[in-house]
């Protein structure tokens, strides 16, 4: 696994850097400013990024958008000290592939770095239940245009579904019990019909609709 680290503090970068390569994972590159990180991006072809959420020239969400425009595909995640409940969704429907604190265990931060290169999408645990609530606030308003579920064929509805839950394209095939190949067709079809970036972008639009339980943590 090849990590891109986007943080504005050198000794947490070079911290994070030593505790990743002693779980034989490998830093590719450490960026201290959003520029910066924007730049390694391209240059670099990470399998995952760990971006900051408050940097001074531009904080995460401004990153994370920036990536998704610029055609950056790899999972992206935010490793943050904010648990303001609306960071967490904002970075979610933003394109995050997860949500991390930097308080977590070592231990849980290398399985959850796994799980995201997997395809699962990851939220911290202490902040469930604020993601829960934001949702739930968010279900009694009526569904965007842009983001028409009413369009899904049966299927796509049952992998958005598992999508919602977590799950990665083998889990899903295996559930279902079709390829993998196909289960990408499927979730290919459904980021085009839902006008998002990403399978997180639709996992949420899914439990906001009641479609899927809950985001894996």
């Amino acid at each position: 696994m090849k990590v891109l680290l986007i943080d504005d503090h050198t000794l947490f970068r070079l911290g994070l850097k030593g505790l990743l390569e002693r779980s034989s994972i490998e830093v590719v590159g450490a960026a201290s400013t959003g520029q910066e990180g924007l730049q390694k991006a391209r240059e670099l072809s990470p399998d995952v990024i760990l971006l900051d959420m408050r940097m001074p020239d531009m904080d995460g969400l401004q990153v994370l958008g920036r990536l998704r425009e610029q055609g950056v595909t790899v999972p992206i995640t935010i490793l943050t000290t904010s648990e303001e409940e609306r960071d967490l969704v904002e970075c979610l429907r933003a394109g995050a592939q997860g949500y991390l604190l930097k308080d977590m265990d070592p231990e849980e931060l290398v399985a959850a770095l796994r799980k995201i290169v997997a395809g699962e999408s990851v939220v911290a645990p202490q902040l469930a239940s604020a993601l829960a609530k934001a949702l739930q606030q968010k279900s009694s308003t009526p569904a965007l245009p842009e983001t028409p579920l009413s369009e899904l064929t049966p299927r796509e509805r049952e992998i958005i579904s598992h999508l919602a839950e977590g799950q990665s394209n083998k889990a899903i095939a295996r559930d279902l019990g079709i390829s993998d190949g196909t289960v990408k067709l499927h979730v290919k079809a459904i980021l085009r019909k839902l006008n998002v970036r990403s399978r997180v972008e639709a996992a949420v639009i899914a439990v906001e609709q009641g479609l899927g339980k809950k985001l894996s943590r």
